[in-house]
Formats: structure tokens, C-alpha cells, sequence
């Protein structure tokens, strides 16, 4: 059939180009000691940042949401779908980022691509003009076309750049869209100098703080909370999958901005709810956050970046400016990477190889994701092997 035959050239394509993906079964929860395909590894490839995923109380407080309200949502939200789990939890989101988000409200979503899709189609048309960083993540991405909005890109941490594209543009509507924390990268956005921007221009900022929401602030607020950042134009995502461990996302703004995404968004008015049971064991996932544990967690957290970075002694490769609990290590070659991170796998470390589209070509990595949950020695191993495998690769 030479419709499959097509597919079959394009995948040997990928093969020849070292970038067919390959996805690994694990069999034990998510935490840094996994049994993967029937082998136990040492894992640095999940965002369960706080290793909140298996936590006891959370996964106890899944079991107690099975229980109240059953499985399944049964419908969209406008529909039958909307339970009390799901408004307690919106509710709480919303007193949770109120120091940061005059007059907020929060909206809960299946997941931050749903959010991210929701976001951008709902302020943004045709005639709007949207400005995109041009690292930010799929999800913005798509969000951005599917909007069928006029697209800008503008060069990564660029506010200069911004700047001059929001000066040129005549449009009613503005948007300016960017990660917080870059997924592949691990650096921060420059918000501050985003959201002077946004105020002075009169455009929105879409904030994704996928890899920021429960890391990043004393009381895990994420990137507004490091930054102090207040803005009435700040449009903000926080993901529910990494540092919070169970699953969805949430959109937190102005409570007229949340009212015209329950109006307006498609992905959250034509989709059924998630479980509500989900929603009810997220209430004790913020409660970890934004306690002393959670406090402690992200301490840890820190002191393992400090020391992970401490401990590489790299010449070729090159480790990436972050504080944050991405660490790549830039190894270049495609092939490279995938030669490190099968040696690695051998002597039972999983660390993901990452390739384009992903990242540019050139700059194939390893993505090195610490966790609350990893101990000091398991960084420690990991440089150690990193610092062996780079210097008998350069030799």
C-alpha cells in the first residue's frame, strides 16, 4: 500500500537522522529509582520537581476523591461535568495566586497544552497581532496559529526586539506569549522587562509556568513569586503534571479575563472534565506546596542544582546556564547524543537524549531534570559518570 509505504520512507528518514523517538515502560511510580523495561535505573528525566507524584497524602487523597465522587467527570463543564472538587479547586488557585493577580480567578484545565490552546485562540483573533518567543513550548505554538492571529517571533530574551515589533504593530488586540522557565534551556524569561512592555503597549502577557509553578518563589507561586512580578496584564498558566504530581493545569487572571475563557475557549467548553477525583487530590498537592515541607523540598531542590553544577568539570560539552531544576548538558551531534545517553542507560542511568526539532540542530542534549526526591548522592554519581564519559570522549 503506498500510503504506508510513505510513512515507512519518512520513518527510515528519521532513523538515518538519528531522531526517531523511542518511548520507555516503567513499572514502578514515578520517583528517581524506577524499574524501566525490567531494569532498575537511576532516573533524571522526570519534572516531578518536588517528588510529589507518589507522595503518600496525595495519593491517599486520590483514593478519598475516587471514593466522593467516582471516576469519571460524565460531561464538559457547561454541561454536567463541573463538580465540587473542581470548583474547590479553582477556588484555591486563585486565593493561592491572589498576592500576585488583582481581582483573580482561576480556570482548571485536562492539561497545559488544553490550557495553553484555550488561552491564546480565546484573546486573540484574526486581527491581532500575537508575539512569540521563539523558544517557547508546542503548546504555545500551536495556540498561536490555531488563533489564526497575525504571528511575530521574536528572537529568545530579546526585549529589545519585542520592543520594536510592539512600536510597528497597529493592532487592537496584543499578545505577547513566553515561557517562563525554558523547557530545554532551564533559564528564565526576562518577565519584568516583558510585562513594562505589555503595560505600555496595552497587550496581554501569556505567562506558561509550566516548569516555574511550585519550584520557584518562597511559597511555590512560581516565576511571579521569584520575581515579585504584578501585573493587570499578566495572563498566567501554572502546569498540575510536574511539581504538584498529579495532572492538568490551571489559568489564573483577572476574574473578566477568566469569565471570557469559560465563554470563549473551545478546548475548555468542548471537552469533558477531567476526573474529578484528580481535582480533589490536587487540594492536597497545593497544601504540600505551600507548606513547610514544600519549603523544605524546594531548599533541597536548590542545593542539589548547586551542587550538580559544582561538580561538573566539563571541556567540550557545555552545561547551560540554569538555577533552575533543568540542567542540559549541549552535546551537539545527534548521534553523539544518543551514543552518551545509550551509555549512560548501560551503567543504568536514564537521562533522555534531545534532539530536533526539539532543540536547533547543532545542539543536541542531555536533558538532566533533579528532583526534591534525589538524594545528594545521586547527583553525585551522575556528575561523576558525565565528568568519565566527557573526558574519554574527548580523549
Amino acid at each position: 500500500m503506498e500510503l504506508l509505504a510513505a510513512l515507512e520512507r519518512e520513518l527510515s528518514l528519521l532513523d538515518e537522522a538519528s531522531l526517531r523517538r523511542r518511548r520507555r515502560t516503567t513499572d514502578t511510580p514515578c520517583a528517581p529509582h524506577v524499574m524501566v523495561d525490567g531494569r532498575e535505573m537511576l532516573a533524571f528525566c522526570s519534572n516531578d520537581y518536588l517528588g510529589l507524584a507518589a507522595h503518600p497524602r496525595i495519593v491517599e487523597a486520590l483514593r478519598e476523591g475516587a471514593l466522593r465522587y467516582g471516576v469519571g467527570s460524565g460531561g464538559a463543564h457547561l454541561i454536567s461535568g463541573h463538580s465540587r472538587a473542581h470548583a474547590l479547586l479553582e477556588n484555591r488557585f486563585a486565593e493561592f495566586m491572589s498576592p500576585y493577580i488583582a481581582s483573580a480567578r482561576a480556570l482548571y484545565f485536562c492539561t497545559g497544552y488544553m490550557a495553553n490552546l484555550a488561552t491564546l485562540t480565546a484573546l486573540a483573533g484574526r486581527d491581532a497581532d500575537i508575539f512569540s518567543e521563539e523558544l517557547n513550548h508546542a503548546s504555545l505554538i500551536d495556540g498561536v496559529r490555531l488563533s489564526r492571529a497575525n504571528a511575530h517571533i521574536y528572537p529568545h530574551g530579546d526585549t529589545a526586539a519585542l520592543q520594536r515589533m510592539l512600536e510597528a504593530s497597529s493592532a487592537k488586540t496584543k499578545v505577547v506569549a513566553t515561557d517562563s522557565v525554558f523547557s530545554m534551556d532551564g533559564d528564565i524569561a526576562p518577565l519584568r522587562e516583558l510585562a513594562a512592555l505589555c503595560e505600555q503597549h496595552g497587550a496581554w502577557l501569556v505567562i506558561d509556568d509550566a516548569h516555574g509553578f511550585g519550584v520557584l518563589g518562597e511559597h511555590g507561586r512560581g516565576v511571579l513569586e521569584h520575581l515579585n512580578l504584578k501585573s493587570p496584564h499578566v495572563v498566567y498558566m501554572g502546569t498540575l503534571g510536574k511539581a504538584a504530581g498529579v495532572g492538568g493545569a490551571f489559568v489564573a487572571a483577572h476574574e473578566t479575563v477568566i469569565e471570557w475563557l469559560v465563554q470563549r475557549a473551545r478546548p475548555y467548553i468542548y471537552t469533558t472534565a477531567a476526573p474529578p477525583a484528580l481535582a480533589h487530590a490536587l487540594l492536597t498537592a497545593v497544601e504540600l506546596i505551600d507548606s513547610e515541607e514544600g519549603h523544605t523540598r524546594r531548599a533541597h531542590l536548590q542545593n542539589l542544582i548547586a551542587q550538580f553544577r559544582d561538580a561538573l568539570r566539563l571541556q567540550r560539552w557545555q552545561l547551560f546556564e540554569s538555577r533552575t531544576g533543568i540542567q542540559p548538558v549541549i552535546i551537539g551531534p545527534n548521534d553523539e547524543a544518543l551514543q552518551v545517553a545509550a551509555s549512560l542507560h548501560e551503567q543504568g542511568f536514564w537521562v533522555p537524549a534531545i534532539r530536533p526539532p526539539t532543540v536547533p540542530a547543532g545542539t543536541s542534549r542531555l536533558r538532566a531534570t533533579l528532583s526534591a526526591a534525589h538524594t545528594s548522592q545521586d547527583v553525585a554519581l551522575l556528575a561523576q559518570v558525565l565528568n568519565a564519559m566527557e573526558q574519554k570522549v574527548s580523549t
